[in-house]
Parts: C-alpha cells; structure tokens; sequence
C-alpha cells in the first residue's frame, strides 16, 4: 500500500473535491430545504423524486464507475466530475421546471458518481496505507464535513445578505434572486475545484498508475470480490447507515415545522449539523486506528437508534430548544461515526487494495440505494402528515434501519476478527 510519506495536501484536496462535488444537488438542499421547496415550487414529495432520479442514474454509475476507477488515474476522472457538474449549476440557477430538475439530478447523478465515488475512496485508502485506514477515513468524511459546513455557513451569509433585515418581509423575487447567488458561487467553486484537483492531484495519481492499478476488470475480478461475506454485510451497513445520512436532510425543515422557527435560523441548524461532522469524523478517524473500526461502527449504529427513537417519540417542541439541539447532536455523531467507518473497515473486510475500485462500485450499488427510495419516503410520510407527526413517522423509519444496520455491524466485526 501507500508509503508513509503521502502529503498531507493530498488528503486535503480529496477532503475539498469530495465535498465540493455534492454541494448542488445536497448541501444546499440540505441547509435550504424551505427555501428550495419555495422558490422551486415543489412539494417534498416532488424534491423527493428529484433525488431518488439521481439515486436511479448513481446505481448503474457505481456499477461501471468502480471498475473504472481501478484502470485510470483518480485526478482525471474527479477533475471531469466536477467540472460536468458545474456546468449542471448554470442549468440549476436559471430555475427550471419540475421537469427540467427532474433531467438535472438525473445528469447530477452521472456526473457526481460515474467517474468520481470510486476513483475518491480508492485514493482515500492508498494515502491511508496499512495504519492510517481509520484516519484516513475520519479525516475525509470529517473534512467533507467541514467544508460542507463552510459552503453552507457561505450561503446562508450571502443569502441573509441579499434579503432585507427583517427576512419575513422578504417577497419570492427577492428570495429567488438571494437563492440564485448562493448557486453561482458554488457553482464558481466546484469549477475551481475541479481545475485544482487536475493540476495538484498528480503525485497521488502517479502512485496510483505504477503500482494499484487493474489494467483490465472482468468476471473473474468481480466474482472475486462477491465471494467476500464482508462486501455483502457492508452493503447492508452501508444502505443503514446512509439511510441515516438522507434523514439528516430534514433538519433544517423539522425546525421550521416543529420548532417553528424562521428560513435562516432554520438554515442555521443545517449549518450546525453539518459542523458536527467533521468533529466526528477526526475523533472516530483516531480512534479507529488505535482500536477496531468494526467495533466503533456497532457503536455508531447504537447511537444513533437512541437518538431516532428520542425524535420519534415527539418529545422536543418551541419550548425544549436546548433539548432539540442536544437530541440533534447525538443522533449527528451516531449517523457521522457510521458513515466515517463503513469504508475505512474495507482492510478489516480483507478486501484487496488492487480490486478497491471494483468493491467500492459492487457495494455502492446497494449501499446508496437510499438515494432512490429515501427521498420520496421521507416525502410522502412528511406530506401525508403535515406538522410534527409526520416527523415522527420519518424518525421511526430511521429507527428501524439502525436496528438492521447494527445487526450486520455486530456480524461484520465477527468476521474482522477471523482475518486478523
């Protein structure tokens, strides 16, 4: 694997890059979710259908993108994906139709997986050589984090910026146009970003091209890696947990609908969330490495089925803010830990670094499922029940996935422990 000398800008590069190719089609959804659905004109139903589109194309792009990434350099395939899915933000700022962001996430799911997912995490892992695994890991998606934050703590200062002081007075133009700079200066991000990765990502790309790279994929290589138990237990571990992940989308509307607060104090609590991923992610990155990453994902998994439980059991209201944001902050660091850990444990899954892409691509079109279904799930229980029940009922759905994901992580790290 990688030797230890791998710099450290390496990381940081895959850090902003992975993050940075999802800001379009999730961040800002994510941190904006009502003003999105306003300026729009969509129902969370519809936004719901938008993403499970971009789950439909990702399935078939994780599918042939993993093999992919195991024959070609990782800078030139993730510099492509963001440069393509920049180019989706100048559709997207021009505010089409239901149609049209129907054809947009369908692109967007291409784009952001096709070429980029697996080329990313097999990079991840090789700068993570054979003691890293857990930081490696703990640094990206913490990372990703961070700079998910940053974009979102970006937004909400321009979009605050271009409204007028009292933001309830605020008219749809003035809401439009505020929305539409928030997607130009990420769009002009994602673009420099890409730009950066082509030119900065070479040493980690030629490491790659000398010594961990598949001149060709074929049957024998995938059955290779479906013969593995641990690339099937992660593809449950990872469809739970990334369930998990999807659940923390609504957020940002549980507070306007149950906390009753404002667009950009509701934006606020996106940001929030998102900063609590990358304190996760470092902690849990370091701890994996000093002890099992299988153990710590049981862990996460337990974590967050208290804090769905908490949340479904409709105990936090107006007068219980200290108590929401606390709620908030454990079912985070349970989602968080499980999404750091689930590719960091490849190695304990005994899966072999040449064949990562192809593993990656093969577990990924399980695991990420939930970007087909989760979407119009979480939709149609929030809109056949409008106000807090509806919440509940989204938050017992998350319940019921962490149950299953625990039971593959308690049967995952069985077998860790017959490859050590």
């Amino acid at each position: 694997m990688a030797s230890k000398k791998q710099p450290y800008y390496i990381l940081l590069l895959l850090i902003l890059a992975g993050e940075a190719v999802f800001i379009l089609p999730f961040v800002l959804a994510r941190v904006f979710r009502p003003t999105v659905l306003e300026v729009f004109n969509l129902t969370n139903w519809q936004l719901g259908i938008c993403f499970s589109i971009y789950g439909i194309v990702a399935l078939l792009s994780y599918l042939f993108g993993g093999p992919l990434a195991d024959r070609f350099e990782p800078r030139k395939l993730m510099s492509l994906s963001l440069l393509a899915t920049a180019a989706g933000g100048m559709y997207y700022a021009t505010f089409p139709d239901y149609f049209g962001l129907k054809l947009l996430y369908g692109y967007w799911g291409f784009t952001t997986i096709f070429l980029f997912w697996a080329a990313m995490i097999k990079a991840t892992r090789i700068w993570g050589g054979n003691n890293r695994q857990g930081r490696a890991f703990g640094f990206l998606d913490g990372g990703r984090g961070l700079v998910g934050a940053s974009f979102g703590l970006i937004g909400v200062i321009v979009f605050a910026f271009l409204l007028p002081e009292e933001v309830g007075t605020a008219n749809m133009g003035e809401r439009t146009e505020a929305f539409k700079q928030v997607i130009w200066v990420s769009t002009a991000i994602i673009a420099a970003t890409g730009i950066a990765v082509y030119f900065l990502l070479k040493p980690q790309g030629e490491q790659v091209s000398d010594k961990n790279l598949h001149q060709t994929i074929g049957k024998k290589e995938i059955r290779q890696v479906l013969k593995l138990p641990a690339v099937w237990l992660l593809m449950v571990i990872i469809l739970c947990a990334y369930t998990g992940y999807k659940t923390t989308d609504v957020f940002s509307l549980y507070a306007t609908d149950v906390m009753l607060m404002n667009e950009v104090d509701a934006a606020k609590v996106g940001t929030f969330l998102l900063y609590i991923r990358p304190v996760t992610g470092v902690l849990i990155g370091f701890l994996a490495d000093w002890t099992r990453g299988a153990l710590l994902l049981v862990w996460g998994f337990i974590i967050m089925l208290i804090g769905s439980v908490v949340f479904a059991s409709g105990f936090f209201g107006p007068s219980t803010v200290l108590f929401f944001f606390l709620g908030l902050l454990v079912t985070a660091i349970g989602v968080y830990a499980a999404r750091v850990l689930y590719f960091a444990v490849l190695r304990e899954g005994n899966i072999p670094l040449a064949l990562t892409g192809t593993a990656v691509g093969l577990i990924s079109v399980i695991g990420y499922t939930p970007d087909i279904f989760a979407g119009p799930a979480m939709g149609y229980l929030l809109d056949a029940s409008p106000g807090e029940t509806g919440h509940q009922h989204v938050f017992w759905m998350l319940a019921g996935f962490s149950v299953i994901g625990l039971l593959a992580a308690i049967r995952f790290q069985r077998i860790s422990k017959k490859n050590d």
